[in-house]
């Protein structure tokens, strides 16, 4: 490998996907997997194979599809230090061309301790045990020390020497919590180089895996990169579990940017399809990109202030240090309408990011042509918008909205009408009251299905200007899950009616909680608690 090539190790399919209410189909799963591909990606962590039923279904056709060519990026799965997790995480990714098993171990006191209740040698004993098994399995294997971050960095030595004997190709340095600054985890990263006896021998490759909680994520991973880490753990948006993780966009930017400081390191990314695959998963999982995101929120390059609207007219150096197009931002405005055909809707949207089948395309042209008849001209926020159900699995779903009406207006109780079509294609109809004509919907829903279930975040706004817009709504909603505890999922829907497009996206979110619950009861029946 070429030591000055930062290798990218993208893991928003599966630590991404553990956002509140982020939880991915296969379908989603597969297209965010073939656009990380196209972005240019070197490994896919593409699930957490044990974790459920559908989670290794979503690895194995990830391997199968994306990664079935030597010039594709490697696919991995997550496991824990035992057996049963490793033989998942294998059966998953050995149809990738470029296998790669992650198994982890905490390895700070307070995890040993309270989470894991082992000593350090039952640690250091099973780190060997399960990574050399690993590797009898896959040729290329990743340890992390979870918690590293937090570990006695002595100890983590004895750790990481251990494992890189025992056959890892890879050491992930965790800062699980995101609790180290960027000068620590600087000298930790150095000293692990310095310290583990075989790394340089063997050509083990050192990553970072930096979390968020104080908004130091990307910051670290820097820091980790100049001390000698030759691979960063990062997510499209930045999304993950509580703050979040190393946002990819940034890492790739500072360095693709500030060439002459971080000289000669690099990576393989197409900038140019950043703000493409931000799209993507931003409407896949349901979560909104903050205007002020650094390189793919809306007001990235947007200038307002006079001074520095004069400046930029100017020169543009002025007041951007990056010019909006290397990152896939443009003004490229195809007109679609009524007149246009499959070959121009599907070029389009491949230009924007989604490569789908004959009968995906039709499923879409056939709402395209829908909104044709409701409005003259039909943008790409339009277009993506329409995909927004595209990737639902409906043959799973529950429940299907059939009909949807409300009756609502001053010095009236709104009512809701609505019919659900269930599994065996039968109608149900039945009919609400609520304090608003959303609150009646979602009262008649909960009728119908028989979920107890609370709204607890809904979001709506306008796709395009003019009043033919399309409504994108986002709802999330609290119900039980397969435990019986309460869970967050959400749900998404566009439409030209706003309250069609909240039935559906507070349906949506029902759907999603019933799969999960579903998938969780087969998970215990198929390898207990995890």
């Amino acid at each position: 490998m070429d030591s000055n090539r930062v290798i990218m190790f993208d893991t928003t399919l599966r630590d991404g996907e553990q956002s509140p209410g982020a939880t991915l189909n296969l379908a989603e799963k597969l297209e965010i997997a073939r656009q990380l591909a196209r972005l240019g990606v070197d490994v896919i962590e593409a699930g957490f194979a044990i974790a459920s039923p559908g989670d290794f279904d979503a690895v194995s056709r990830i391997a199968q599809e994306v990664g079935a060519t030597d010039a594709g990026p490697t696919i991995a799965s997550l496991a824990r230090c035992n057996k049963k997790d490793i033989d998942a995480a294998w059966g998953a990714v050995q149809w990738s061309k470029k296998p790669r098993i992650h198994t982890f171990l905490a390895t700070s006191d307070i995890h040993l301790q309270y989470k894991l209740k082992i000593s350090r040698n039952d640690c250091v004993e099973q780190i060997g045990e399960f990574v050399s098994y690993a590797r009898s399995l896959c040729g290329d294997v990743e340890f992390s020390p979870e918690d590293a971050g937090r570990s006695d960095p002595e100890f983590l030595y004895q750790v990481l020497n251990v494992a890189v004997q025992a056959g890892a190709t890879t050491l992930n340095i965790p800062d699980t919590v995101g609790y180290v600054t960027p000068t620590e985890y600087y000298d930790l990263i150095a000293g692990i180089l310095k310290n583990v006896p075989g790394i340089h021998e063997k050509g083990v490759i050192i990553s970072t895996h930096c979390h968020n909680d104080l908004g130091l994520a990307t910051a670290n991973t820097l820091a980790g990169v100049r001390a000698g880490a030759r691979q960063v753990e990062v997510t499209i948006n930045g999304i993950g579990e509580r703050a979040g993780n190393t946002a990819l966009e940034e890492v790739v930017m500072a360095l693709n940017t500030r060439k002459t400081f971080y000289d000669p390191i690099y990576t393989s990314v197409d900038t140019t399809q950043l703000v493409r695959t931000s799209k993507m998963v931003s409407s896949m999982t349901s979560m909104p990109v903050q205007p002020n995101k650094a390189i793919v929120g809306v007001n990235a390059f947007a200038h307002e202030a006079g001074i520095h609207q004069d400046g930029m007219l100017k020169n543009p150096l002025t007041y951007e240090i990056m010019r909006p197009e290397s990152v896939g931002w443009n003004n490229t405005n195809l007109v679609l309408g009524k007149h246009s055909g499959r070959a121009a809707l599907g070029d389009r949207l491949r230009q924007l990011g989604y490569d789908l089948n004959r009968q995906e395309l039709d499923k879409v042209f056939d709402k395209f042509k829908a909104l044709c008849d409701k409005k003259k001209v039909v943008s790409d926020p339009d277009l993506e918008a329409l995909l927004t159900d595209q990737f639902e699995m409906l043959e799973t779903d529950a429940w299907k909205l059939a009909e949807c009406h409300v009756t609502s207006g001053t010095n009236n109780t709104p009512v809701a009408s609505v019919t659900l079509v269930d599994e065996q294609g039968e109608a149900r109809k039945d009919a609400a009251l609520g304090n608003g004509p959303i609150n009646a919907i979602c009262n008649c829903i909960n009728r119908l299905t028989g979920v107890d279930a609370k709204l607890v975040e809904f979001h709506v706004h306008a796709v395009t200007e003019g009043i033919d817009a399309i409504a994108n709504v986002t709802m999330r909603i609290e119900m039980l899950n397969s435990e019986g505890k309460s869970a967050v999922f959400s749900g998404r829907s566009a439409d030209t009616d706003t309250l069609v497009a909240s039935g559906k996206a507070y349906l949506a979110a029902m759907n999603n909680g019933l799969r999960r619950a579903n998938a969780g009861r087969t998970r215990l029946e198929r390898v207990g608690t995890v």
